[in-house]
This record gives C-alpha cells, sequence and structure tokens, in this order.
C-alpha cells in the first residue's frame, strides 16, 4: 500500500475568502472519492491551529501500488482540482511512502 500526503497553505482570492478557499479545496478533493478507480482511500482536513507554521488543508490518500499513485495523478478529474488548487495555494508540502 502506499500512502499520498498532501498539505497546502491557502491565500484568500478575489472570489473567495481564504476559509471559503479551504472549504472548497476539501470539497473538490472529496468530490474525487469514488471517481478515480485507483484511489483507495481519501481523507482531507481543515487546520485549527492558528500558528505561522501550520497549514492550511491536509490531504491523506490510499493506493495499493506506486503505479496507482502515478493513474492518480495524471487523471483528468484529479488534474482539474489539481489546477484549482494551484490558483489558491501559496505552499505545497509532500510525501509518498509504503505501509
Amino acid at each position: 500500500m502506499v500512502r499520498h500526503l498532501v498539505m497546502w497553505k491557502v491565500q484568500e482570492t478575489d472570489e473567495r475568502t481564504k476559509q471559503e478557499n479551504r472549504i472548497e479545496i476539501k470539497a473538490r478533493l472529496m468530490g474525487l472519492s469514488g471517481q478515480i478507480e485507483e484511489l483507495k482511500e481519501i481523507a482531507v482536513g481543515i487546520n485549527f491551529n492558528p500558528s505561522d507554521a501550520a497549514y492550511d488543508v491536509v490531504l491523506e490518500t490510499t493506493f495499493n501500488t506506486a503505479e496507482d499513485l502515478d493513474a492518480y495523478q495524471i487523471h483528468p478529474k484529479h488534474q482539474v482540482v489539481r489546477d484549482f488548487v494551484k490558483t489558491v495555494a501559496t505552499a505545497r508540502v509532500v510525501v509518498d511512502y509504503e505501509i
């Protein structure tokens, strides 16, 4: 099994407040559940820790193999969400590991 974790710092935009963007990211990511065969589990959390070191949104996903993660990365439905996140995120960190 492979776990893929991503965290983002999010900004306010002309269209939405920072909190609205955080909620929108969560909704769009959770909308991928059941839409991409290779994606076995997904969880998205919105941070409540006020620390400057804290990130705003975390994504936790599980795949059977690294190849399944690769397929998820290039899936058109994932790319639509990724493209939105890029417009509101100011920083991103990621880790992929086997469990």
